[in-house]
Formats: structure tokens, sequence, C-alpha cells
């Protein structure tokens, strides 16, 4: 592995890809130089800001985009700005340069005429294309060009979509490859995959397969757009955009045009009459419904009878479109309440109605697709599999699903169908293998085509996966595992609906920590999940408060707290290695924890405000702890304990880990933000083992904390009063606003005082359970239930 360091990277093309590449990079910490063409009728002025209005507005419009493409607002402040004319000779002080302009050989050979008189040599140079040949733009230049030369396919949004596809050409340095590989992966935090100078390289080249062939089974089947859209989403492990919200998403002309490009530059693919455009995908482009680029696509939004915006489905038979509807499907329905994907996809490929037939031609189609692809596209079964998860939002690889419907039972099935598998998956049978994936003694193998053999995934203890250590489980109930993750180390996962902590996750917490306590170093929390959690179960503290049982509830209420208490004052190490939704009694969690080790897109925060009620297990006490840590001995009425009160009070979610430390959330120096959200499990291990060996002691609960008592109090109901007065604030929001202010004040004291960790606790505890037999909290309790949505600001 090359020692080569990365400290500025220039970014050539501001459209909406180099723009949100560049606030990817400066996010990742890099300086970042973004260029783009001088602004036309510019030319003889001497103003840069003149000159660089085009590529100034560009930045301005992706900062303002939503989602944002950068983890904090400052990050924009690592980003300079120039132009081609101007700029290119600065191109000598920079690590790396990333080509990001117009999807045209011709002008991009013209950029790197320009790049090579100033780079200097070494100097890595790549391409961000989804189409054009890698090899095609390498011709010409000159040796050492080449050997540093390759595309890095970023998928937009670069912030969100881990994919990146790293494609060499015959000249590329294996170095070369080899760091981007790594540095992609680590400092960038994407899923790397190795990919073949093939049209479309991989997720692409399947992705579109898998769309394309849609399209045919929805003239087959006499399908509409919204059954495919119910049959293809979430219910299968894809994303809520599904199929055809996809291509809207992406844009009906690019989805032509990759379909175009893969029917006439692979002659000999199996299926290549499955990307010929259907005259009505023809006619859409024609009209430039081209999604949401054009402003209707496949869908539309409209306005109906009552004046409100409502979502209407083209008609692909009438060419009309028309309100959306929700078709159900027997299989569908009986399959939903199935909450573990693979046993799910069983069931719905097992489907006897129009629904199962559906499943059955889409996955033996997917299935001899994949088949035939390697060697391809790939070498590798794996990279397959990485690249649709990353790229596409694949919960399972193909080959993994594959694995899950079993492959002997589903060759024999396809074959009857009419459906082919390429001659390797056969031989994999013959010789006895039966899956392409299996787990022995943690480490996650693939069976590898050329040996024949299963070999271990790259990054061996980089990437642990809590599930892969299921043979090593030490204790579980209905909803955990608590699994022996090796030396020494426990590791606590749980599995329920938004992964919400109701008393079995309590309880193997409790269990967990006692076990870690019995004989190991540690216990990591953390789970592999689309979400970290949601936060407490909101749904059982509404029956009992609907049910008038407040002495179960205060029991409750109790455990929770007593629970999080556990956590902070254990004998050993308890990291949090949270992702994506970390919200409520998640977040509580987090704040008592020894160490949080947070993927980069980590959405944390105490949402309790947003129900009516105030954090109750220890979120409300854990902020004035740490407010009062913070404060200054000349800060009477303490703006660090307003910052903290409004932070709660405003249902506040951090947008990415790093803004959880400007929120307080996360501690400066002690807590850690991991890039890779698949490295965070195995860092989270590593911090375990760490702290341990450092020497750890179990800290001493605290009896010290300053509350300001009754002049923050004042304060603080003061500027409640003007919200209200102001209408900004309902006279509900001004009764849990009043109540989360005592708790935090330290109640009505007359002066300040010290108390203990307890002390606040029980004020918490008793805020929160009067707040319950509120009308008005339990009918926003309900209205979240109804919805089935967390409760987010």
């Amino acid at each position: 592995m090359s020692n080569r360091i990365i400290r500025k990277v220039a970014v050539l093309g501001s459209g909406v890809m180099g723009s949100r590449i560049a606030c990817h990079f400066a996010g990742a910490g890099l300086q970042v130089l973004l260029l783009d063409m001088l602004t036309k009728g510019a030319e003889e002025s001497t103003k840069p800001g003149e000159r660089n209005k085009l590529v100034n507005d560009a930045l301005q419009a992706a900062l303002k985009s939503n989602p944002s493409p950068v983890f904090t607002k400052d990050v924009a402040r690592r980003i300079s700005t120039g132009n081609f004319t101007d700029n290119m000779k600065d191109l000598g002080g920079y690590d790396w340069i990333i080509e990001v302009v117009v999807e045209r050989l011709d002008i991009k050979q013209l950029i790197f005429t320009e790049v090579e008189k100033f780079r200097k040599p070494g100097t890595l140079i790549t391409s961000n294309t989804s189409g054009i040949p890698i090899h095609l733009m390498a011709e010409g230049r000159s040796e050492d060009f080449k050997k540093h030369f390759c595309g890095t396919h970023f998928f937009n949004p670069p912030r969100y979509l881990r994919l990146l596809e790293i494609i060499p050409t015959p000249y590329t340095d294996p170095a070369v490859v080899d760091f981007l590989l790594h540095y992609g992966d680590l400092q960038l935090g994407k899923t790397t995959v190795l990919a073949k100078d093939t049209p479309a390289f991989i997720a692409n080249r399947i992705g579109v397969y898998g769309i394309m062939a849609i399209f045919g089974l929805v003239e087959k089947m006499k399908l509409s757009i919204d059954e495919v859209d119910a049959l293809t989403g979430p219910i299968i492990g894809r994303p809520k955009s599904a199929t055809f919200r996809t291509a809207d998403v992406v844009g009906i002309d690019t989805l032509v045009k990759v379909a175009k490009g893969v029917a006439d530059n692979c002659p000999n693919d199996e299926q290549r009459a499955a990307f010929a455009i259907p005259a009505w995908l023809e006619k859409m482009v024609t009209n430039n419904w081209l999604g949401d680029k054009s402003g209707q696509g496949f869908f539309s939004k409209r306005k109906g009878a009552g004046g409100e915006k409502e979502i209407y489905t083209l008609n692909l038979d009438s060419f009309e479109y028309e309100p959306r509807k929700k078709p159900k499907f027997a299989t569908v329905e009986a399959a939903k309440p199935i909450d573990d994907l693979k046993t799910r996809l069983k069931a719905l490929v097992t489907g006897m109605d129009k629904a199962g037939d559906f499943y059955r031609h889409f996955h033996y189609g997917l299935f001899s697709y994949i088949s035939n692809r390697i060697p391809e596209i790939s070498d590798d079964i794996y990279r397959v599999d990485d690249a649709m998860m990353a790229g596409f939002g694949w919960e399972i690889g193909a080959f993994e699903s594959w694995d899950v419907l079993g492959v002997a039972g589903t060759v024999k099935k396809m074959k009857d169908a009419g459906y082919s598998v390429a001659p390797w998956v056969d031989e994999m049978l013959a010789s006895g293998a039966s899956t392409f994936f299996k787990v022995e003694s943690g480490r996650r193998l693939y069976y590898d085509i050329p040996s024949k053999s299963y070999k271990a995934l790259p990054g061996g203890e980089a990437f642990l996966v809590m599930k892969n250590f299921e043979n090593q489980t030490v204790w579980k109930n209905s909803s955990c595992r608590t699994y022996h993750l090796n030396d020494g180390v426990l590791g606590l996962e749980w599995s329920t609906k938004m992964n919400s902590i109701g008393g079995e996750v309590l309880e193997g917490i409790q269990k967990s920590i006692a076990l870690a306590e019995s004989g190991y170093k540690g216990l990591v929390i953390a789970n592999d999940g689309p979400n970290f959690s949601a936060g407490a179960n909101v749904g059982m503290i509404f029956m009992l408060a609907i049910e008038q049982e407040y002495d179960e509830l205060d029991m409750a209420i109790r455990m929770f707290q007593q629970t999080m208490m556990r956590a902070r004052y254990s004998a050993v190490p308890v990291v949090i290695a949270p992702h994506a939704l970390t919200l409520g009694g998640a977040c509580e969690l987090s704040l008592h924890s020894d160490k949080v080790c947070a993927s980069a897109e980590t959405y944390i925060g105490l949402v309790e405000l947003g129900v009516g009620l105030i954090p109750g297990g220890g979120g409300t006490k854990e902020f004035v702890l740490r407010a009062a840590d913070e404060m200054h001995e000349d800060e009477p009425d303490s703006i660090t304990l307003k910052n903290r009160f409004l932070t709660i009070a405003t249902a506040k979610v951090a947008t990415s880990a790093a803004e959880a430390f400007d929120l307080g959330i996360l501690r400066k120096g002690h807590d850690e933000v991991v890039m890779n959200q698949g490295r965070r499990i195995a860092e989270g291990k590593k911090s375990v083992i760490e702290i341990y060996d450092s020497g750890y002691t179990m800290p001493v609960p605290r009896n010290d904390v300053k509350v300001l008592g009754r002049s923050a109090l004042g304060a603080l109901y003061a500027g409640i009063n003007g919200m209200w007065r102001a209408g900004y604030a309902t006279d509900h929001d001004v009764t849990v606003a009043k109540k989360l202010a005592y708790v935090m004040c330290g109640g009505d004291l007359s002066e300040q005082s010290l108390v203990s960790e307890q002390y606040l606790l029980d004020l918490e505890r008793e805020a929160f359970l009067s707040l319950c037999g509120e009308k008005k909290t339990l009918e926003r309790i309900q209205s979240v239930l109804k919805g089935g949505k967390p409760i987010r600001n």
C-alpha cells in the first residue's frame, strides 16, 4: 500500500456532481479547489467575483440544496473557487485532480491536455464518468499521466450514496488502484468497488438491466406503475423510491442514455434485447417528461379537488395522469408482517397470485443476468453485491438474495421456467458448494470462481457484522442477541420495529453489561439495520398512559433511567456505535456511554418535545450535568444552560455526527466519527479494548452537579412566554417547555446548589409522568403512531 498523502484536491467541473463531490472532499477534511469555465461575458473583467460567477453560483446552489451535501456549514470554508483560464496553473500544488466535466470525450481530452501542462509528476488524476470508456481518455497522454490515471465513479448525491467504483485502465499502476480503494473506504467513507472498464461499469449495468427488465414485465404482465412500485420498494429490501420513482429522480433521459449505451456497446450481452427502449418510454423523452428535472415523468404533482397537492401517476395506456392508487396483493399483504427481510423474500417468491408470478420472473431474470456478467464486469461476486447495496440502496445484494432463496432449488426452477444460468454456477453446485457466501468464525467468505474455493472478504477485522457471530451467541431473548466478538469483547444488537427500545431491549442492555462484567473487557452496542434506533417504544408509553396505569408507567421510566445509569456506571467500558436515526432513548443511551463511535451519517437528538414529553431516560439530567461542567463562574444565568435547553425544547436533531458535536451530544476530544459506516462496529470494539487496557475504572456517581434554581428558571420562563405571545408556541408547548425548564434548573430553588444525578433523575421522571396525563400529549403520540413515523424536528 502506497503511503501517499492527500492534502489538497482539485475538482474540475462545478455541475451537480462536481460541486457536490467538492463538498464531500471538504467534509472529509481536505482543502478543495473547484474550477469551471470562465463566466461568459466576463472575459475582460479583472474582478475574480465576475470571472468566477459560474462556479460560485454552482457551489452556492449545492450548499443550499436539500439534503445538504456538507456535514456542517463551516465545511464550505475549505473550498476555494476559480476558472479554467486563470487557475489551471495552480494544479501543480494539488495531490489529486478529479475531472467532472460534461460527458463528452472530446471535451474531457481538451481538459486533460491543459491538466498535463501543470500537474506535477505523481499526482493522481481521475475522471468521474458514468459511461465513457476510461481507456479512451488515457490515449495520447504521457506515461506518468497514464500510470496515475483511472476512473473514480461517484454516485449522486456523493455524500449519501456510498458507492465509489474504481475503474483502472491497462496503464494504471496497481499501487494507485490499491491506494484509491483504501483511501475511498477509510477517508471518504465509501464502499469502494473495483470495476472493469466495461459499459456502465457494475452498478449501472446491473441496476439499469433490473429497471429495463421490469419495464418488460410491465408489458408482459399488464402491470401499472403503482403496482410495480408497490412490489419493488421496501417490501423486498429496496428504497422507497422503488422502480418508477427512482427513474424520475435519476432522470428518464439519463436512464434511456445508459440503456442505449449498453445495447450499442455490448453486442454479446445475452439480454441485449431487454435494453431496447419501449415506445411509451421514447414518447416520454419526446414529450420532455423526464422526471423531477422537468417537473413530471412517471409521476406528477397536481392540485387535488380540495386544492391540496396530490401525486398523480401516468397511465401508460392512455398517457394521462390519474390519481395515485394503492394496489393490494394477497402475497404482499401476507408477507408484510414478517420483519425479517430474508424470511419475507422467501414468502414473496412462493406467492400464488400475480405478485408471486412477478417476483419469480423478476428474480429469475436478475439471477440469470448477474451470473452471466461474471467475469465480464467483475471477477468477484461480492463486488456485484457491494455495488448494488451501496449504489442503489439494496438491503441485500443479488447473489445474497439467491442464497436466501436457495441456490440449487432456484436454479432448477429457473431452468424449468426457461431461464439459463452461467456454466460456473452449475460447476459450483456440482463441486458441493451450495451457497455464494457463508460465515465461519465470525468472518464472511465468498465463493471464488477461479480457484473454486471460498475466500474471506477483504477488509477482515475492519468490517465487523454482528450477525456473523451468531454461532458465538452468549445470551438472547426474543428481541436481543449478545455475541462474543472475540478478543474478550461482547456485542449487543436488537431487532424491533424501527429498533425501538422497550422492556426486552432494556433487559438486554442490563444483561449484556452484567455478562461483560463477568469476565470480558467490555461491550459494544450496535446493529446492522437501516437505523440504530428511533428511540423508546412510544406505543407502550401511550397504552400505559391512556389506561392510566401510572404505577406501571413510573416503573417503566425508572427501569429506563436505571438502564442508562447502568451503562454509565459499569465496571467495564460500554461503547455505542450508532448510525442513521439515533433518536430519543437511543440518544440518551449514547449520552451515557463511555464512548460513541458514530457513523458520519448519524442523525441524533432528543426529540421527545415533539410529542409533548421531555427526555425521561436521563437525557435531561445529562444535559444539565454537561451544562454545569461547561459553565463559567461569571455566568450566573448561564448561556450554556439556555443553549442546552433550546436544543431539547426545539427537538433539534443533528444532521450528521459532526453537527452532533456542535449540539453538545457528542463530546469533542472524546467521541469519534467513523466516515465509513461499515467500520464503526470494529472501531467500537477497538475502543473497548483500548479503554480497558488503559486501566478502566468505573466512574463514581455525581453529587456535585451545579443547578441554578430560581434565577435561571425565571429567565427561561420569560423566554417561553415571549415565544407564546409571539405566536411561536401553543399553550401545550408552553406547559411542556416550562416542565423542561423546571427540571433543568433543578427546581424552584432559591439559590444555586449542588445536587446529585439521582435528584435530577427524580425531577425528570416526575415531569415526564405528569406530561403523560396531558390530553394534548396523548393526541400527539397517537398521531405519530398512526403515521408510523419517528418524531423529528
